[in-house]
């Protein structure tokens, strides 16, 4: 693989400071001469057995080509590539921070990246660890797997739905927990110790919520039509709807689901039913059609539409950053979300604009907390793009694969 550089300041700072281990939080003490003065049984505070911390991010990007089945792990801090198994037929490649999913017809393949993130609220703890092929889940292409911190569901195209332990997926086994009584729409969302569902009942489609033996323990006041789409913020859990998004929260002990309306009609092929986010960023996206792409700012329960040309992927940082479009003339183009202005735009990054992979796959942006990534198959390339630099070619990576799946992690 060759790296090509344009200005790499970022990739030379994040290399110096991940000689630098930060194994306490804000509020801790430590004898910097002294690193073992709290004593040889002391278990400092984050640790975590086989992983390394780090002062910085750890963001590695999991590729795979389906039709050859290589698959590979680029570690964006070192710019060195990990080989994988091989993973062939993949039609959808999902991550959850830390694992990757390749969902293949004859199961989903387990891919730990070795990078991740543990957020406490006041402060983030960064890890890194070996890369390593994990197992099978019994789950096919059409599952949705959703994680938290300790349990992974996965509900088939039929809404049955296994838990599987995360903390044995850390330890590099596929060990099933529990299978749902029932079938749900769509997938079961781990959230705050509970999981998220959607009931089919008398023909309506109710939210309930369920402890982790799969009891149902409560039922917010809220029904979505045809629901699809689902996204973790800071502010709750959306769940797309026919006509907006429910946005579920605990509160006081209590789970609450509050609509947020299109406030329009809106006509099926142009409703929102995946989202693409910063992890953990308040501000969602989605394609709204071919020609426009949605903006969910779920702090201010509003949703804007901005026209832009043709889509093929769309994503943003949130927080006052562009909304970033790549769009089928193979360029990709920075909006003002805020009046739905282009505001900048580069030249053409794919080999092949316009054209997605003959599985079906197109391109995604992966976004993090100041870098975008693009995937470019036919021209075996991924870009590094500065979106807060006038959407400025960071770094490119040639590769020896056709990326045609792309994830980034350690997020």
């Amino acid at each position: 693989m060759t790296i090509r550089r344009n200005v790499t300041p970022w990739a030379s700072a994040a290399l110096v400071l991940t000689a630098l281990l930060t194994t306490g939080c804000a509020g801790e003490k430590r004898d910097a001469a002294h690193p073992d003065a709290r004593g040889p049984s002391a278990t400092p505070h984050g640790y975590v057995e086989g992983a390394r911390e780090t002062a910085e991010q750890q963001s590695r990007l999991l590729l795979n080509d389906p039709g050859s089945g290589n698959t590979r792990v680029l570690d964006l801090v070192t710019g060195k590539v990990h080989r994988t198994a091989a993973v062939k037929d993949a039609v959808r490649l999902t991550t959850d921070g830390r694992f990757g999913y390749l969902h293949t017809p004859g199961g989903t393949h387990v891919l730990d990246s070795g990078a991740w993130m543990v957020d406490h609220g006041d402060h983030v703890h960064y890890y890194s660890a070996a890369t390593r092929d994990v197992g099978e889940l019994p789950a096919g292409s059409r599952a949705q797997i959703r994680s938290d911190a300790a349990v992974t569901a996965a509900t088939d195209e039929n809404g049955r739905t296994v838990l599987h332990d995360r903390t044995k997926l850390e330890k590099g086994q596929v060990v099933t927990s529990l299978a749902l009584r029932g079938t749900y729409t769509g997938a079961v969302v781990p959230y705050e110790e509970h999981l998220l569902a959607f009931a089919n009942r008398g023909g309506t489609t109710e939210l309930v919520v369920l402890d982790r033996k799969g009891e149902h323990v409560a039922s917010p006041d809220a029904t979505c039509d045809a629901p699809l789409g689902d996204a973790v913020t800071r502010r709750g859990v959306i769940l797309g709807c026919a006509d907006g998004a429910l946005l579920v929260r605990k509160r006081g002990g209590a789970f609450t689901a509050e609509k947020i309306p299109y406030g329009q009609h809106v006509p099926e092929r142009e409703r929102a039913t995946a989202f693409r986010q910063r992890p953990g960023s308040d501000t969602l996206t989605a394609p709204a059609g071919g020609d426009a792409v949605w903006v969910l700012d779920v702090t201010g329960r509003e949703w804007k539409r901005v026209d832009t040309g043709p889509v093929v992927a769309a994503n943003t940082a949130g927080e006052g950053s562009p909304l970033l479009v790549l769009e089928t003339d193979g360029s990709l183009h920075g909006y003002d979300i805020e009046t739905g202005k282009r505001t900048a735009r580069t030249e053409p990054l794919l080999t092949a604009p316009g054209q997605d992979h003959p599985d079906g796959s197109a391109p995604v942006i992966e976004v993090d907390r100041s870098r975008a990534y693009v995937n470019d198959p036919e021209g075996k390339k991924v870009f590094e793009i500065d979106y807060n630099d006038g959407l400025r070619i960071a770094r490119s990576f040639d590769l020896d694969v056709e990326p045609v799946l792309m994830a980034e992690t350690g997020r």
